[in-house]
């Protein structure tokens, strides 16, 4: 039997190009763009995509009742977390004077302040935006076929900060060095793109998709 991908569907998120880079490389599984709180139950892993600000982001978790459903796949079962869906996995964000998270993990979301410079000694743009290498720091199953330091695409004004140093799987300079992926047990969660990372970001979903942690 092919197995069941849940894209979750909150109202935010880039989530046709998520899902079509998904099922380019998941072979004869349903992929589903879905709110459906027992799709999302009965699916064998989940994706959870998210891009805008926090407090909308959360807003709109709320809204369509996701918040259990989030925090149950992200503790029992294969699960991918992009951007946002990195970063509300944290407790806390400085965004709009302070935004509580899902708070799955402790550490905060703090936004670049914009002072650092790049090799031109002029100020670095925020948001960050473009390809960037991404520095593995675990041996991850997810890392298969990928060379360390293989760039990615990101698209972000802030970056997340855990309190667990353990749960680091890759960094990215960008005047600060931040984190920008994170794994532990069945979770993986990155601040870039796969879905906008060409052959990289597409070697990364598939290696998701044959996950078995």
């Amino acid at each position: 039997m092919s197995q069941k991908i849940a894209v979750i569907d909150y109202g935010m998120g880039n989530l046709r190009s998520v899902s079509k880079a998904i099922e380019h490389v998941a072979g004869d599984a349903e992929v589903r763009v879905t709110d459906d709180h027992q799709y999302i139950k009965q699916a064998d892993r989940v994706v959870f995509p998210g891009q805008g600000a926090a407090r909308d982001c959360m807003a709109a978790i709320g809204e369509h009742h996701l918040n259990r459903a989030i925090l149950d796949a992200a503790r029992n079962k294969p699960f991918f977390g992009i951007c946002m869906g990195l970063q509300v996995l944290m407790a806390h964000s400085d965004e709009n004077d302070g935004t509580d998270l899902l708070g799955l993990f402790t550490g905060k979301v703090k936004r670049f302040d914009g002072t650092a410079t790049g090799d031109n000694g002029l100020p670095l743009k925020i948001p960050h935006m473009g390809w960037s290498p991404v520095d593995q720091k675990q041996d991850h199953a997810l890392w298969a076929g990928i060379e360390d330091g293989a760039r990615f695409y990101f698209v972000h004004s802030y970056r997340v900060m855990p309190e667990d140093p353990s749960l680091v799987a890759a960094t990215t300079d960008y005047g600060v060095r931040f984190t920008s992926a994170i794994a532990r047990a069945n979770l993986f969660a990155t601040q870039f793109h796969p879905e906008k990372s060409a052959d990289a970001g597409l070697r990364l979903l598939q290696n998701f998709v044959n996950w078995r942690p």
